[in-house]
């Protein structure tokens, strides 16, 4: 087994934190279709396959490796939003939650001295720079547009 115990649990359970983005990015597609933002509704769509595929791509890392693999159930995702701008934020909130677990199973690799972990890992930390970059900004947008002009959001969204 080339992954210790203690990573492959930590890494069993974010590959339920990753599917639990997916659901809960289907959710926020939800949202902003209900609303006939079509253009939110599709980045948060395309957002939610993105979450599966690095769920995934953690279930054949813990394969390859000889590691246990464990699938955690994922929770339903919040519904419910009462703005456009709660909605982005508790995006960007769940991608710093993300962030902050990337770097500890990085902590950990670092601490036990697992290059091959280490290597994947670092693309995890890299997309997390990009992913909370992006919903930051897009949080900029939607809270200068305001509620009442989120047709300016779509705009914006098309030439991005």
């Amino acid at each position: 087994m080339m992954i210790s115990k203690e990573l492959n649990e930590m890494i069993n359970a974010q590959i339920g934190h990753e599917f639990e983005a997916a659901s809960q990015y289907l959710q926020l597609a939800a949202f902003f279709d209900a609303r006939a933002l079509k253009g939110m509704a599709k980045m948060f769509m395309k957002q939610a396959e993105e979450e599966r595929g690095h769920g995934l791509k953690f279930v054949k890392y813990v394969m390859e490796t000889g590691g246990e693999l464990k699938v955690p159930a994922v929770p339903a995702g919040k519904t419910g939003f009462a703005s456009a701008e709660e909605a982005i934020q508790y995006a960007l909130d769940w991608e710093w939650e993300v962030t902050r677990r990337v770097n500890a199973l990085m902590d950990l690799a670092i601490k036990q001295n697992d290059h091959l972990a280490r290597e994947f890992l670092g693309w995890f930390v890299s997309e997390q720079l990009e992913e909370v970059s992006h919903t930051d900004a897009l949080l900029r947008v939607v809270k200068q547009a305001g509620e009442k002009n989120l047709l300016m959001l779509e705009a914006y969204l098309a030439h991005d």
